[in-house]
């Protein structure tokens, strides 16, 4: 991909890559992990029912009260969970190396959480709805919403991790249409739970679920693993936010297939940051087409070929003001892994698009994009990626200023009461903690 554009070109897309944003550079104010304000959610004053086990008859959760998830909760055998919109669900008091605050839809089980923009399902901290002002919610705090279905994945049959082997949490099949219901204008807070590593719970994790799934208007923030994480399958989500996860904000594998459209992607110089042998390990977007247990050559089928639509990845400086401190890429493919970009804006990133020595680049179509990088915009060991042209644009930066980001741009206190959110972000979401 050639320098089409001067840096000009690349600064008007970011202005208006989350629908004309409004940027506030280099804030005092330090965006920590913190609650929104001295008092809890007001749902803090409802009851709490305490949930654990398997649910194996349909159940409707009301928002009249908070939920309490108590070690894994599995909805199987049939049954459909209803949540209804205006919902807070928590977990209870964690115990060390131990499974706490899980929600699983497993691939015969249903959900039907159908928030509204005015009324969003919750799923937070319960230090945000214990009703004492001096407690903050911290990554962890909740396990995480995981949904496994009978589409395809590359391995046929696998356990999703961060659970015990049983039956219940294996995923895949060959149904790319599966239906495992509706996630919609839902928020997942302080997600999160390693048991091991590569054995963790993300905010949102997906296992082979099929197209006939519904899922849109979903924000995962302050994760300790991944935002959300694609195990296969074809499901097709949109109107996403993934803000400031420790690890991947996106993360694909094992033979996805699907489209995300109208994603972004949000880092937090801030937050904790996932670490690889020591290095960071951190990326915007992540994609594998297989463990290198499971093939060393990577050539497991269906390949993993995530197609992005309307897609921005923003990373951030660190304090000293070259690279954001923890992070790795804005998109990073391995292991044999495909991609499919139209209209994508990444930045903020030491490299904007990495294709490791075993993701072959010639495989991965580019289209009306814009990458910047601190030290590289897009390198391939292997391949030359396909350049679908649409005014593309790669631009190496040593300062992130140059893009609005030197802090993320609703950093600087009173910053939220002037951005300008999207039709299908207002609402809902959530920002700024």
């Amino acid at each position: 991909m050639k320098n089409f554009k001067n840096l000009i070109g690349l600064l008007s897309i970011v202005a208006v890559s989350f629908t004309a944003c409004k940027k506030n550079e280099g804030g005092a104010d330090a965006f920590a992990n913190r609650s929104t304000s001295a008092a809890d959610y007001s749902q803090s004053s409802l009851p709490v029912v305490a949930v654990s086990g398997d649910i194996t008859s349909s159940v409707t959760w009301t928002a009249g009260n908070v939920y309490e998830l108590s070690g894994v909760v599995t909805v199987r055998n049939g049954a459909t969970l209803t949540i209804q919109a205006g919902t807070y669900i928590k977990a209870s008091v964690n115990t060390p190396g131990v499974q706490n605050g899980v929600l699983v839809i497993a691939k015969d089980g249903n959900i039907n959480a159908t928030g509204t923009a005015e009324n969003p399902i919750v799923f937070t901290s319960r230090y945000l709805l214990d009703g004492d002002a001096s407690t903050t919610g911290k990554p962890g705090d909740l396990g995480g919403v995981i949904v496994l279905g009978n589409a395809k994945i590359n391995v046929g049959d696998k356990l999703i991790e961060g659970l015990a082997n049983e039956d219940k949490f294996h995923y895949g099949g060959t149904n790319d249409a599966d239906n495992r219901g509706t996630l919609q204008y839902v928020r997942i807070e302080y997600a999160g739970f390693q048991l091991a590593p590569n054995v963790e719970v993300n905010g949102l994790t997906l296992g082979g679920v099929g197209s006939g799934t519904t899922i849109d208007h979903v924000q995962v923030s302050y994760g300790l693993d991944d935002g959300f994480e694609f195990f296969g399958g074809t499901v097709s989500p949109s109107n996403l936010i993934a803000l400031a996860s420790d690890d991947d904000q996106f993360d694909f594998d094992n033979g996805f297939t699907g489209t995300l459209t109208d994603a972004v992607a949000i880092a937090d110089k801030n937050s904790t940051h996932s670490t690889s042998g020591g290095n960071s390990d951190s990326n915007g977007i992540e994609s594998d087409n297989n463990a290198p247990a499971e093939d060393a050559t990577f050539s497991l089928t269906p390949k993993t070929h995530p197609t992005l639509q309307n897609v921005s990845v923003f990373g951030t400086e660190n304090p000293n003001g070259i690279a954001g401190l923890g992070y790795r890429n804005g998109i990073r493919e391995r292991r044999g892994s495909e991609v499919t970009l139209s209209d994508v804006i990444v930045s903020g990133y030491n490299t904007g698009i990495a294709f490791d020595a075993d993701a072959n680049a010639s495989l991965s179509d580019i289209n009306s994009t814009s990458v910047h990088g601190f030290t590289n915009s897009i390198t391939a060991a292997v391949g030359a990626y396909v350049d679908g042209g649409g005014n593309s644009l790669v631009v190496n930066a040593t300062n992130a200023s140059y893009f609005g980001v030197s802090q993320p741009w609703y950093n600087t206190p009173g910053s939220p009461a002037t951005v300008t959110l999207p039709s299908w972000a207002s609402g809902w979401s959530k920002l700024v903690f």
